[in-house]
């Protein structure tokens, strides 16, 4: 039986953590544990002022995210605004007004033109690049009380989602990079590589 996991020693892991790599495995039960996770994973995302931290970034491989993004404030310069947004159904929903916990989400139905957009991850500290999705997803996951939601959003929370649920498949941001961007981040990815062969 596997020890239980101590929440508050989690911490996020770096590129390139095999734990980043791997597909993960599907939450059972949404358990105290579980429950107990959640809450340090969105300590830990606040604490590194992100908008969205999936389990692997903790090192646990589990099909589980936490994300909480923010809507545009009102005095956010128009470009600004663009990005959270999405001019393809401004209706649809482009923030989670709080805190939510996704567990073993699937995304369905992409709507729109890929559009590219610079993205960030906690795991790849100083690295920004380009990465192309479509402006509108589904999801479905399972909440901490064991229910099933399904929601579509659109802008910077479709983007969050898809970022997450790569996370979730062993996919970074390294190998959705438009060729600009990955040429432009090799000096940095490389640090980052020496820098967990030093720590090896």
């Amino acid at each position: 039986m596997a020890a239980p996991i101590q929440a508050d020693e989690l911490r996020i892991v770096t590129y390139p953590a095999r734990v980043l790599l791997q597909r993960a495995q599907a939450v059972g039960l949404v358990n105290a544990e579980v429950r107990s996770v959640a809450g340090r994973m969105i300590e830990l995302m606040y604490e590194a002022q992100g908008i969205g931290l999936a389990a692997p970034q903790v090192g646990l491989p589990w099909r589980m995210f936490v994300a909480d993004v923010p809507a545009p404030r009102d005095d956010e310069p128009d470009s600004t605004r663009k990005r959270l947004t999405s001019e393809t159904d401004p209706a649809l929903p482009f923030s989670t007004q709080g805190p939510v916990v996704y567990v073993n989400p699937r995304l369905d139905a992409p709507k729109g033109v890929p559009e590219a957009v610079e993205e960030g991850c906690l795991s790849l500290p100083d690295i920004r690049g380009e990465v192309l999705r479509p402006p509108i997803v589904t999801i479905t996951a399972t909440d901490l009380e064991g229910r099933e939601f399904t929601q579509t959003g659109s802008g910077l929370l479709a983007r969050c989602w898809q970022h997450e649920v790569d996370h979730l498949d062993g996919v970074l941001i390294l190998s959705r990079m438009t060729q600009r961007s990955r040429l432009k981040n090799r000096a940095p990815i490389r640090d980052l590589e020496r820098g967990a062969e030093r720590s090896a």
